[in-house]
Formats: C-alpha cells, sequence, structure tokens
C-alpha cells in the first residue's frame, strides 16, 4: 500500500513538472521563430539597382548603400588581401554609381545648397527637411560638400574606404586607401585656384612619386602616375589663378621659389626636385613660357 502511494505521488510530480516546463518550451519555440523571421526578412531584402530611376526615394539609397556595406564587411573577413583589392575596385565603383543617382535625384537641394549658407554668422543654416536629410546621408557615410564656384555635391566622407579595408587588403592599396583619406579631407582647389599650401602640394607630390618607386608592379601604378603628374604640374606651373611666376616676364614669385628650395634641399634626388631646379634656370634664364612648358615635358590629365 505504502509502495503504491509512493509511486503515484512520484507520478503527480513527474505530470506537475512536464506541465510546469510546457509553457518556457513554447516560449523558446516563439522566441526562435521570430529570430528566424527577422533573419529571413534580412535575407530577402535587396537593394536597388545601380541604373538611376525615378522611382527610387533617398532612404531606398541609403539602405542600399547599408546593405553593401555589410555585404563588404563580411566578405572581407573571408577573404585573401589579393582579393580584397578587387572587393575594394568593386565597392567603390557601386557607391559612385549610387552617389551619382543620388545626386541626380537631389539636383534641386544640390543646387540651393549654397544658399543656406549665412555670411553673417559664417555658418550654415538649414530647414528641418535639410537637416533630416543630412541625418540620413551621415548613415551611408555621405556628406554635402561644397566644391567652389557656387556648386555642392555628395561625396563620402573622407575615411569611409579606409575603414572599412584598413589592414584588409594588399600593402600598395592599404598605402593607396589610406593616402586618399587624408587628401580628401578638404578642398585641392576652387575657383579655378590652389585651395592647399604649395608645401602640402610638394609634399603629396614626393610621396606619390615614392609610391611609384615602391610598388613599380602595383595595378594601381596608371593611376597614381596620373594624380602624380597632376600634382608636378599644378606644384611646378600652379593654376589659372593661383600660378607659381608672372606670366609676363617669368618671374617666379617669392612664394614659390622658397618652396621649390625647400623641396630641393629636403629631396634632393627625387624627380620633383630636379624638375623645380629645371624650372627655376629656365625661368630665370627668361626662356619663352611655350619653350619652358616643352622642356618640362609635363602634361595634366584633366
Amino acid at each position: 500500500m505504502i509502495k503504491r502511494s509512493l509511486a503515484a505521488f512520484i507520478l503527480l510530480i513527474f505530470i506537475f513538472s512536464c506541465k510546469k516546463e510546457a509553457p518556457k518550451t513554447s516560449a523558446g519555440k516563439i522566441e526562435k521563430d521570430a529570430v528566424s523571421k527577422a533573419e529571413t526578412k534580412k535575407d530577402l531584402f535587396k537593394p536597388i539597382d545601380t541604373a538611376c530611376s525615378s522611382r527610387n526615394k533617398t532612404e531606398d539609397y541609403i539602405a542600399a548603400f547599408q546593405w553593401y556595406q555589410q555585404k563588404a564587411e563580411k566578405e572581407i573577413t573571408q577573404n585573401s588581401p589579393e582579393q580584397n583589392d578587387k572587393l575594394y575596385e568593386d565597392y567603390i565603383r557601386i557607391r559612385e554609381k549610387y552617389t551619382a543617382c543620388l545626386s541626380e535625384s537631389l539636383s534641386k537641394i544640390l543646387e540651393e545648397y549654397v544658399n543656406y549658407y549665412d555670411s553673417e554668422s559664417n555658418s550654415y543654416k538649414f530647414p528641418e527637411n535639410i537637416k533630416k536629410l543630412i541625418a540620413e546621408l551621415k548613415k551611408a557615410d555621405l556628406e554635402f560638400t561644397e566644391v567652389g564656384e557656387g556648386y555642392t555635391e555628395i561625396y563620402s566622407v573622407p575615411d569611409h574606404y579606409f575603414s572599412v579595408f584598413k589592414d584588409k587588403v594588399t600593402p600598395d592599396y592599404n598605402t593607396y586607401i589610406e593616402q586618399l583619406a587624408k587628401e580628401s579631407e578638404g578642398l585641392y582647389s576652387a575657383d579655378a585656384g590652389l585651395v592647399i599650401s604649395w608645401k602640402e602640394l610638394g609634399e603629396r607630390t614626393v610621396f606619390w612619386e615614392n609610391f611609384i618607386k615602391k610598388y613599380p608592379k602595383s595595378s594601381l601604378t596608371s593611376r597614381v602616375k596620373e594624380i602624380y603628374n597632376n600634382y608636378l604640374y599644378d606644384y611646378l606651373f600652379g593654376m589659372e589663378n593661383t600660378p607659381t611666376y608672372e606670366f609676363l616676364d617669368g618671374t617666379i614669385y617669392d612664394e614659390n621659389r622658397k618652396e621649390f628650395n625647400r623641396i630641393i634641399k629636403k629631396y634632393p634626388n627625387s624627380a620633383v626636385a630636379k624638375k623645380a631646379k629645371e624650372l627655376i634656370s629656365l625661368l630665370d634664364a627668361k626662356v619663352p613660357e611655350e619653350e619652358v612648358v616643352r622642356k618640362i615635358n609635363i602634361r595634366r590629365e584633366y
């Protein structure tokens, strides 16, 4: 009799325990199903096409930027540095296409952007819709940038690409992306004139010359040579509104002569220094401008 009572008591405890645990299993299943649905929804998301369309809204582009960044960051961890070099090229191409389409859809705002500048306070005063738009762009590491002569464009923030690919690509790409991030922190030129200092331009030019020497077999070489030649041309001859010498008599401006001498002293074996020395000799000898340009033999890629 005691054995039967004990058995019945144990059975009741077992049944009660099962009933008590049941809600936990059910709740766990609901939670798991919710996560599964969220992941499925995320997996099913497809970004808009890179072909521009008037049907696409700003939020569509922002979502596409974010999706491709997440996709790239996931692939980067699985790739070799060489594979990430190619991924970088694909990634920047996609972002540039989306940026072009977004700029087209926001063309009216880009045209009016300069009007928000308040000269009295020396700052911008934006209406609420523009503030919201700036916040939206920030989600995709984008920003409005004035490029001179009243024009405004949409660019990726300076360090975006380096923050994504830093130390995940080959050494030449890592150096290249890092330097572009630094050089994108401010305008290079505006209104047909140089914005950065002559010293900064000289240092940039030498940097790219050294890059070509250090990575002669890099797939970036042709691209870097174009950057280098453009910088070297501007460094030697200046720009329309910031020339390095007086066109009428070929007299080198004092600040430029001082800068040329600085670069010659600091980097005596560089091609930049040699070209600067050659330019000084030609201009001091009052050689005609056309002849100077021909002898220096540097072409700018516009």
